[in-house]
């Protein structure tokens, strides 16, 4: 297959790395022309991803246009913040038919758009008419690019109504260290990606703050309830926030040393300011805008997300963490289920 991949972030360069293993063509395109020519020169990202190089036949090059005139199937692995911005710049200066050609357009991306509140499938809808819902799939699960990319297994779920795109996806991605199951709720499983970054945050914090596996045992599953919360007012179904989507990844990325979000929850809690956290950060921490989001999805829908305001409070309002943690713990007594 002839795929293209947009963005170079650590997990772009995982997938690129991956499928190349698999024998397809595979070609990435860099926004930025100077990380674009550094790239082509040293076939890898010493921070982003040190120590995996990007084969020689890879094509890697700040041409969107190009990129998409020669794949059969794209991957949208670009921040979520910026889908819309790089769906429009498609749309700018590739034609009708060539959009339409693509066979399948795979969103790993994990977030909710700022202001619009719409998921990435609802983005890219939006900015190429041209393509139908039966051609979008979402590829998520807990799957760090540090650890696919050096081949420790790792599994993820294909979400599409796409029954036959999720089976291709599936049959074309998978190895022996990197297996897909499919599913068919979408929404879900976008859901399900996005809000486990905000509690991944409140997990970091609990770290920062010195407390211990209780609390973050406790974030966890409290934190399953509140996607399942949001999913089922949003017409998800609750059985994918209990699988790879939902609590596989949540579990991830917040025990995990190479979780960006709950590295940056560390640092907040640390005493630094939002501003003084994100320099910091080498990478995209994605539920930083998504805690902005999801707390306002929770406002508009009427449900209640206690951990997500309580995020949301310390990193835009500056609450003190550990003011936030003892308000959490002090909350009207309830039924484990509601």
């Amino acid at each position: 297959m002839r795929i293209g991949v947009l963005g170079a972030g650590s997990w772009a360069i995982a997938l690129t790395v991956l499928l190349h293993k698999r024998g397809h063509q595979v070609s990435m395109w860099e926004f930025n022309p100077q990380d674009a020519e550094m790239l082509q020169q040293k076939r890898e990202h010493p921070v982003k991803l040190p120590g995996i190089r990007i084969p020689d036949d890879v094509d890697i090059n700040n041409d969107i246009a190009a990129t998409v005139k020669a794949s059969e199937i794209i991957i949208c692995a670009v921040p979520s913040q910026t889908m819309r911005s790089t769906m429009k710049r498609i749309a700018q200066l590739c034609t009708d038919k060539e959009i339409s050609s693509i066979q399948g357009w795979v969103i790993v991306a994990k977030g909710i758009e700022t202001d619009t509140l719409k998921l990435m499938t609802d983005v890219l809808l939006e900015e190429l008419p041209q393509i139908t819902s039966d051609k979008l799939l979402v590829l998520s699960g807990p799957s760090h690019a540090e650890e696919v990319s050096r081949d420790i297994p790792s599994t993820v779920v294909a979400a599409s109504e796409n029954r036959e795109l999720a089976l291709k996806i599936q049959e074309n991605f998978s190895t022996d260290t990197f297996r897909i199951y499919t599913n068919n709720d979408i929404r879900g499983v976008e859901l399900a990606g996005s809000v486990k970054n905000v509690i991944a945050l409140a997990a970091g914090i609990s770290d920062g703050l010195g407390c211990g596996d209780n609390t973050k045992g406790a974030l966890m599953t409290r934190g399953i309830a509140e996607m399942m919360r949001l999913g089922r007012k949003m017409g998800a179904q609750e059985s994918t926030f209990s699988g790879l989507a939902g609590i596989g990844d949540l579990i991830t990325t917040c025990i995990s040393k190479h979780s960006r979000n709950r590295k940056m929850g560390e640092l907040i809690a640390s005493g630094l300011s939002l501003q003084e956290a994100l320099s910091k950060m080498t990478m995209v921490a994605e539920g930083v805008a998504t805690t902005r989001s999801v707390h306002q999805l929770a406002e508009k829908l009427g449900i209640e997300m206690p951990i997500t305001a309580a995020v949301y409070s310390l990193l835009f309002e500056g609450k003190d963490a550990r003011l936030m943690a003892k308000e959490l713990m002090g909350r009207e007594l309830k039924t484990e289920w509601y």
